[in-house]
């Protein structure tokens, strides 16, 4: 089945178009940026121009009411062009769609995020902490939150805070000391005691500029503490596949570069093109084979979420859809780099970037490891 069979709602087709209007100008920023370790912050603007930052906000509130399955396929898209700006506003869209859907904030609370959406304010949670590790694995985090006449006093450090310089507001955890609990206070850059350390130095994802926020003595109201966590309705795992959807669209360039460059490059000790050698042909197949299989998988768990009872839970399906995508995206790329040879390690192409970058995605949520354990103890309850 081609991919462009799996495009199905208008939002999918109009987005794909816009996408493949802007994809040169993307791809070229792609590698400057990486090299820099700059953030895209010319393709994040076109985003939030044409509108794609307000995509998941419900019609209701003036958005396009995207679900969960439209992010998928274009975040899918959108990784294939540039991984970096995929993935950095992912975070932004997915924390949309799921508050709203949700709609566990106080209403007057989801009004004001409506607003904010769209006159272009871009949001993230800021949770993970050098000292606790991913929030996934139930640290405590060292962000503190003490209690104050009007509201509450925030101290701490978030460490792998994508898009860092370019959010607005930040979603930050926080142990709560009058509660005993960990809560989510929303913070705007703008509050005094709000700044950004500058030091992210990473192999890979170089151009989300997920430094640290530092977080002095900042005065948050008491409007602003938005959630207490575990409250709420459970279940809004469907917005956290922006995830593996972005690092499918990176599987997905390399697969295409690597196909490409076997069509063409013919080197002079053998016929014809390296594409008519078996060996690679077989690498092809294996490649494309694993690329379906994640895609497949993927899409299945977002079309399933669509249609959730309020009995249901697809968990499991969603945090495996992540482990299946990233180990067979991770295969991917390396056999695409095999199918290319020594040439995939210059600078100058692609492959060497969509390597480095597909890796970060182990250590996005869910992680491996948690995934497998609790897929497992659910199976055993």
């Amino acid at each position: 089945m081609k991919k462009s069979a799996l495009i199905q709602s208008d939002i999918q087709k109009k987005w794909i178009e816009k996408f493949e209007g802007i994809r040169e100008t993307f791809e070229q920023r792609a590698h400057d940026n990486d090299i820099n370790a700059r953030f895209p912050y010319e393709n994040i603007d076109w985003l939030i121009k044409e509108g794609y930052t307000k995509m998941t906000l419900p019609k209701a509130y003036g958005g396009e009411g995207a679900t969960v399955m439209d992010l998928v396929v274009l975040q899918d898209y959108l990784g294939s062009i540039d991984g970096a700006t995929a993935l950095s506003i992912g975070w932004h869209v997915g924390l949309i769609g799921e508050l709203f859907e949700k709609r566990h904030w106080d209403p007057n609370l989801l009004d004001e995020v409506a607003e904010l959406t769209k006159q272009g304010a871009l949001m993230n949670r800021a949770v993970s902490e050098a000292e606790t590790g991913s929030p996934t694995r139930g640290g405590k985090p060292g962000t503190h939150a003490v209690k104050t006449d009007d509201g509450y006093m925030l101290n701490g450090v978030k460490t792998f805070t994508s898009m860092s310089k370019r959010l607005t507001h930040f979603i930050v955890g926080a142990y709560v000391e009058a509660l005993n609990t960990v809560g989510f206070f929303m913070v705007p850059k703008d509050f005094e005691g709000v700044s950004i350390a500058d030091n992210w130095n990473m192999v890979g994802m170089r151009a989300t500029e997920s430094h640290d926020l530092i977080l002095e003595d900042v005065k948050v109201p008491e409007r602003y503490f938005v959630e207490v966590k575990g409250d709420g309705p459970k279940g809004q795992y469907g917005w956290l596949l922006h995830i593996p959807s972005s690092y499918l669209g990176i599987a997905q360039a390399a697969r295409d570069y690597a196909v490409d460059f076997a069509k063409t490059y013919s080197p002079n000790s053998i016929e014809g093109v390296i594409g008519d050698i078996p060996t690679v042909q077989q690498n092809i197949g294996v490649m494309e084979t694993k690329l379906m299989s994640a895609r497949h998988f993927l899409y299945s768990t977002a079309e399933a979420y669509q249609y959730l009872g309020p009995d249901d839970d697809i968990r499991n399906e969603t945090a495996a859809s992540k482990v299946v995508v990233m180990n067979n995206g991770i295969d991917v790329v390396d056999m695409a780099m095999r199918i290319v040879g020594a040439k995939s390690l210059e600078m100058e192409r692609p492959l060497q970037r969509y390597y480095r970058d597909i890796r970060a995605g182990l250590h996005n949520p869910p992680m491996e490891d948690m995934a497998y354990t609790n897929i497992a103890k659910s199976v055993l309850s």
